[in-house]
Order: C-alpha cells, then sequence, then structure tokens
C-alpha cells in the first residue's frame, strides 16, 4: 500500500478519537486508516504526554503530524503501477451492465501481460474503486440508545421561492434516532454544508439532545470522496463534526440498507406531511414539518418496534444522548492557495499576507465569517481577521528585514527615514511627497536616500540645502550636485557627526539689487 501523508484534519480526527478512548481497531475502521497507522499517531500522543480531557489546540496536532511524518515516502511497487495503468478498463469491466467476476477480470489483465497477483488486484479495486463483493442481506439489531443517528435527503416536490416568486424544487434533511425511530424533518431549498449543518443543528435543538455517530448518505455536502473503505469528508463538514463532537460513519453508495431505518422514511414524510398541504413559504414549512415530527410521526404507533417513537425518545433515550450545543455552528471554507511573490494569497477575493519562509508553496486555508486562519500541511503559521471582497489585510512582520518600508508604500517612513539622514533631506523628501497620490512620486525619495548611502549623507544634506534656498526639488539635480562635488573633510571627535559642506554660489547667481525696480527720471535719461 502506498504511503500517504495525513492531513491536519485526519490526524486530529484520529486523536480525538483517541481521546474518546476508542480502540486502535475502531479507530482504523471507522476512519478508513490502517491499524499501524493509527497506533503510530496514538504512540507518539502518548509520548508527547498530550491530555484526554480537552480539545487539542493546532500546535499539538502539529507537534503529533511532525514526529510521524517526518520520513520519505516510498514509491508505489511495480504491480501497482500496472494495475493503475490499467484503471479506466477495470472499471468497465466491474461497472457495466453485466460487470464480470474479478477473477475473469485477472485472467483477461494476465493476457495483456499484466503481472500484478489476484491479490494485489483485489486490494487495487478495493482501495482506489471502491469494489466490494455483495453480502447477502442481514438485518441488524438496534443500537444502544442514544447512540446513533441516520440522515438523508428525500425530494418533496417544488414550492414557490417568496425571495424570487418562481418555483423551486423542496428537498427536506431527515434525521431518525435509530434507537427509538423520532426523528425531525428540515425543509430546504439547497444541500450545500451550510444547509446541511444548520439542519442538523436544527434537529439538535428539537430533540433537546444531540446522538454521538450520525450515518448520513453520500451527500456531497459531507462526503467529499465516497469510498466504501476509506470515505473521505468534506473539510468544513469534518469541522463541523470536530467542533460538535460527532462521530460520522457514512453509508456505502447504492446501500441505503446501511441506513434502512431513515431510508424508508422519504416516501412517508411525503404522503403524510407534504402531499395535499398548501405552504406559503419556506418558514411556514419549517414551522409545521417540526409540529409534524412532534405529534404526527412522534406520535404514532411504529410499525416495526409497535411503541410511541416520541415516548420512547422522552422516558429512554434522551437520558443517554449529549446535551445540544449552545451555539450556531460557523460553517468554514477550506480551500488550497498559493503564495505569491507579493507576501500574499487570495481568499474569498480578498488578499492576506504570509511569512517570507512560505514564498511560492501552497498552503491550506480556512475561512469562517471572523477569521481566516493559514496552515502549512499541519502547522497554523498566519491568522488574519476575515475582510470584505477586495479587502487586504498585509503585516509589515510577514516581510523580511529592511524590506517592509518598501512593500508597505509608508509615506510617513520614508519621510522619517530621511530626516535621519538630515534637517535638509527630511524637508526635501517631504517637498517630494507634498500633494495628492504621494506613491506616484515615491521612487524620487527612494533615489534620495539611495544617494545618502553613496555619497555620505552629509554631502547630500549640504545639496539639499542648497536646493531648497532656490526652491528647486528635482532629484536628478541633486545626483549631480553631489556627484561633482568636493569630498567632505574627515569628521573630528564624533564619527557620527554629520559634516556639511558649503556649496560654491551657482554660475549665475546675482545680487538681489541687480533685479531691482528703479523709477527713471527725466535727469537719468
Amino acid at each position: 500500500m502506498a504511503y500517504r501523508e495525513l492531513s491536519m484534519i485526519d490526524v486530529k480526527e484520529v486523536l480525538r478519537r483517541w481521546q474518546a478512548e476508542q480502540s486502535e481497531r475502531r479507530i482504523a475502521r471507522e476512519t478508513g486508516l490502517d491499524r499501524k497507522t493509527a497506533a503510530r499517531y496514538i504512540r507518539w500522543a502518548v509520548e508527547l504526554e498530550l491530555p484526554r480531557d480537552r480539545q487539542l489546540d493546532d500546535d499539538e496536532v502539529h507537534a503529533v503530524a511532525d514526529c510521524v511524518q517526518a520520513r520519505p515516502e516510498p514509491d508505489p511497487s511495480a504491480e501497482w503501477r500496472e494495475l493503475e495503468a490499467h484503471r479506466k478498463r477495470i472499471q468497465q469491466w466491474l461497472e457495466s451492465d453485466k460487470p464480470l467476476r474479478l477473477s475473469k477480470v485477472h485472467v483477461l489483465l494476465q493476457r495483456n501481460g499484466v503481472t500484478a497477483s489476484y491479490a494485489t488486484l483485489r486490494r487495487f479495486v478495493m482501495r482506489e474503486l471502491g469494489w466490494r463483493k455483495k453480502q447477502p442481506t442481514v438485518r441488524l439489531d438496534d443500537p444502544p440508545a442514544g447512540q446513533e443517528a441516520q440522515v438523508d435527503f428525500g425530494k418533496m416536490g417544488y414550492l414557490v421561492d417568496a425571495e424570487t416568486g418562481r418555483k423551486r424544487t423542496l428537498w427536506v434533511l431527515i434525521v431518525t434516532l435509530a434507537f427509538s425511530r423520532y426523528q425531525f424533518v428540515w425543509p430546504t431549498f439547497v444541500q450545500t454544508t451550510e444547509a446541511i449543518c444548520e439542519g442538523l443543528d436544527s434537529a439538535w435543538k428539537f430533540f433537546g439532545a444531540m446522538p454521538i455517530t450520525i450515518v448520513p448518505d453520500n451527500m456531497k455536502g459531507i462526503v467529499a470522496k465516497p469510498d466504501a473503505l476509506s470515505p473521505r469528508l468534506c473539510d468544513a463538514f469534518a469541522d463541523y463534526a470536530q467542533t460538535r463532537g460527532l462521530f460520522v460513519d457514512p453509508a456505502r453508495v447504492r446501500s441505503p440498507r446501511d441506513k434502512a431505518r431513515v431510508e424508508n422514511q422519504v416516501p412517508y414524510v411525503r404522503e403524510s406531511w407534504f402531499a395535499g398541504e398548501e405552504f406559503k413559504d419556506l418558514a411556514e414549512t419549517r414551522t409545521r414539518a417540526a409540529d409534524w415530527c412532534r405529534d404526527v410521526a412522534g406520535g404514532r404507533i411504529h410499525g416495526t418496534t409497535r411503541q410511541v417513537p416520541r415516548d420512547v425518545f422522552e422516558g429512554v433515550e434522551k437520558a443517554a444522548m449529549r446535551p445540544p450545543p449552545d451555539a450556531p455552528f460557523d460553517v468554514p471554507l477550506w480551500t488550497k492557495a498559493k503564495v505569491h511573490a507579493d507576501h500574499h494569497i487570495q481568499v474569498a477575493r480578498a488578499l492576506y499576507s504570509v511569512p517570507t519562509l512560505y514564498l511560492h508553496k501552497q498552503v491550506r486555508v480556512r475561512v469562517d465569517k471572523k477569521l481566516v486562519r493559514i496552515y502549512f500541511k499541519t502547522q497554523l503559521i498566519k491568522t488574519h481577521p476575515r475582510q470584505r471582497p477586495g479587502g487586504r489585510s498585509t503585516d509589515a512582520s510577514d516581510y523580511a528585514v529592511g524590506k517592509a518600508l518598501y512593500a508597505m508604500r509608508s509615506v510617513d517612513g520614508v519621510i522619517e527615514r530621511a530626516r535621519r539622514q538630515g534637517h535638509h533631506v527630511g524637508q526635501y523628501v517631504e517637498r517630494i511627497l507634498e500633494g495628492p497620490l504621494p506613491w506616484a512620486r515615491m521612487r524620487q525619495a527612494y533615489a534620495l536616500l539611495s544617494l545618502c548611502d553613496r555619497f555620505g549623507a552629509g554631502r547630500v544634506e549640504a545639496a539639499c540645502q542648497s536646493a531648497l534656498a532656490f526652491d528647486v526639488i528635482d532629484v536628478k539635480r541633486i545626483k549631480r550636485m553631489v556627484a561633482t562635488g568636493a569630498r567632505p573633510p574627515a569628521a573630528t571627535g564624533d564619527s557620527d557627526k554629520v559634516v556639511q559642506l558649503p556649496l560654491p554660489m551657482p554660475r549665475f547667481a546675482r545680487d538681489t539689487e541687480h533685479f531691482a525696480t528703479r523709477t527713471t527720471t527725466k535727469e537719468d535719461a
């Protein structure tokens, strides 16, 4: 099996189940990981003496991941690469209208020169293609009280959207408690992760309690990659499950029996609650759905258990469940972004700075309503307040030493730096940058400061003093003046003292009396 580096979400899930005192075998089974892989993360968590009585922070999770993942990733075997080259053909054979047996697929591959063994082929199709053998139907016992809730979407019909005035397809999120069969119905127009989280939180509020495990269908708002052995949850929903303390065990693809207690409720909800009714808007459907769940569906005698679901829930199951959340969940956006040469990434049409160490690298970003968290592998490297589209959040400390002033284009910073070179240098830079749009003249200020580094602050100070006297604001003129002027004499006493040199009078300078206006008399004529 090829080595797969776990993400922060995966590592946090293993450690969270370890804190819940689940066995390594159960963690491996329910997360789709190899048991040895889960054991390595647990062993390092024990060696690092991580607590089990509180939620681990990102630094602690990163410390465990760093200890386990600090090794090179092995290459896939030659047999595995052979099968990967025939992936499409194998998938067609197994998923056609008349699928072939896996033993026949192995024979056909051998005819094409594939040397992979049958065991390797079986592992490949199970892991990569989600293939499995058909199993006989076995009726499962009900789970313990408060342990499990099954979740599914069902299509009801059409409802006029009050906001747009158009007919839209109405879906309902059905949450059925597996022990008592007490259920909750949440109408919605969409099946996004945000809608699912809102519906589940409404269900926990309706029940006044929350189960330990949920068994959902492979809906896109929950499952990112369906797989019979190791389904991968959407990062946003995995975040919701970890925040709520829920364990998620998605049903297999095209296996309605995995969640039979909610699957057969879809036609019942459609016929008993929706059919023949008239609803004004979405808010009314949600109110009437909750009343129907409490009084009709919850008050009837269930056909299988022959008991009233609401009574079983109130009398037995609710006491075994956990308390509901006291605040709504802020559904985050998880995405990838590349750090550009300007130290920024673009997420949700806004810019956020990242330290120099991660330039040109790809990072993972978590965005909620208030904060933007940036991760590199499993390490949290930066946090910013959320900005509106078109906004920008820049931390000057993210730039290399000495580059922040230029990157931030700070007018006050440039003027302050010029004042440290000399009084008249500071005044000259102020004259350069005065007026509207000072950023358009920043290069002139930078050029003047570079003259101080090249020729010395004393010589530039004298040139600026002379130029200000004649109101000449021209950096090129200052450069010619200091380039042709005499070298400053060696400083005596304090070596840090700035020496100002008097410059010769300009070539065409005249005394002020030369330009005086005099009244002409007849005697002068």
